[in-house]
């Protein structure tokens, strides 16, 4: 009998990624790369999430969307649904209140885990796609509830990284953004010598995480440390 996936990714809808996005999901690491992972995961794209559901203008629509779907895979026998954007952690207190499988959105929710390791004398900073769109109800419902030792680096205004918005239907100079990515959290290290780790909010980003990890020599946090993590408890892939 043919093992079923214990963990979903849910996806943005068919046709709603941009050509800029449709680059960086084919680079391995990224989130909604199958190859990213040692172990099977199932990907399934959720109508009607998008650019503006998501990290825009997140509604109860979508969330009732959300909960429909996860209500569904639960009774497929799925056990962890994660999702393909770190802004859905907006959503997250209400999909997990819904089923009873674990449900972690963003990488954001390691961020209290992550500030309890580093210590009361080290912040944590976490690199987002665009920090006009990380809002304080983002925040909250990943239970973050130190922001003294929290800092917010953003990508939003990179010259190749800010086409995205400017120029949604043209792609990336993909050499660029990595310059960018790394570039951004060098200089936040440089400006706050007291970060003691990074987490990537944005689930385009852990292509580069070994990249920053290599260079500037600080642990990395994203989408994907948390899927292993939660992998690992569903007993999905084996260490020893």
């Amino acid at each position: 009998m043919e093992k079923k996936p214990k963990i979903c990714i849910l996806r943005w809808e068919e046709g709603q990624v941009l050509p800029a996005q449709l680059q960086l999901e084919s680079l391995p690491g990224n989130s909604t790369n199958p190859a990213s992972y040692p172990f099977e995961v199932m990907m399934l794209r959720v109508k009607g999430a998008n650019m503006d559901t998501i990290e825009e203008n997140p509604c109860q629509e979508m969330l009732d969307r959300f909960i429909v779907v996860c209500k569904e895979l639960a009774a497929q026998g799925v056990k962890a649904i994660t999702t393909s954007c770190g802004f859905t952690a907006y959503y997250q207190e209400g999909l997990a209140a819904a089923v009873p499988e674990l449900v972690f959105t963003s990488a954001l929710l390691q961020v209290p885990f992550i500030q309890t390791m580093v210590g009361p004398n080290r912040k944590v900073a976490v690199l987002t796609a665009n920090k006009h769109h990380l809002r304080e109800e983002h925040l909250r419902r990943a239970k973050i509830v130190d922001r003294d030792h929290l800092v917010i680096l953003s990508l939003h205004d990179q010259p190749e990284w800010g086409r995205i918005y400017t120029h949604p239907n043209e792609e990336f100079n993909l050499e660029a953004v990595t310059d960018e990515v790394v570039g951004v959290v060098r200089k936040g290290l440089e400006e706050n010598s007291d970060i003691g780790a990074v987490v990537l909010e944005c689930t385009d980003l852990p292509p580069y995480s070994t990249r920053i990890r290599d260079e500037l020599g600080i642990p990395v946090f994203d989408i994907n440390t948390m899927i292993s993590y939660v992998a690992l408890s569903l007993n999905e892939y084996k260490m020893f």
